[in-house]
């Protein structure tokens, strides 16, 4: 008989203590922990469909139209990212043909700039080639026109 005592104001409650420790701390953990937004969005349509047959509570179609968007809610986040990604192909494409552009402008900028030879300017100040010593002195230059001749007799 103490045994028996024992073993059900003892062990018995130690035990059902132990499994709901088990259940819903422990697994409820490792349950949250796996969790992901996926499967609370799956688990929604169910939670209103029960609700929907149950007869004390009405539902109105919207919801019931948000359960089945939900329930597919793979197909339209596909045809979402299909759509948006149509959108950044565009706008990639007008990028590049902006660059092109641009580039070419820049191109053809360099190009007229290397016509204009802006790079070698010379300075305001600074020294030209020396002029050539005229092979002939002041005095043994003619004059120019008619005095030429006069000059060298």
């Amino acid at each position: 008989m103490r045994q028996w005592w024992r073993r059900w104001t003892y062990e018995v409650p130690l035990a059902i203590g132990d499994a709901l420790w088990e259940v819903l701390v422990v697994q409820l953990a490792a349950l949250l922990d796996r969790l992901t937004v996926r499967k609370v969005i799956a688990l929604i349509p169910i939670a209103i469909i029960v609700l929907a047959y149950y007869h004390r509570i009405p539902v109105p179609p919207e919801l019931m139209l948000v359960g089945d968007f939900l329930a597919y809610i793979d197909i339209f986040s596909v045809l979402l990212l299909v759509g948006l990604l149509s959108r950044v192909t565009t706008i990639l494409f007008v990028v590049r043909q902006a660059a092109a552009r641009i580039a070419l402008l820049a191109g053809s900028a360099i190009a007229h700039m290397r016509r204009l030879d802006m790079r070698h300017r010379r300075e305001r100040g600074a020294p030209t080639r020396p002029r050539r010593k005229p092979d002939r002195s002041k005095d043994d230059r003619a004059y120019g026109g008619v005095w030429d001749q006069v000059a060298i007799a």
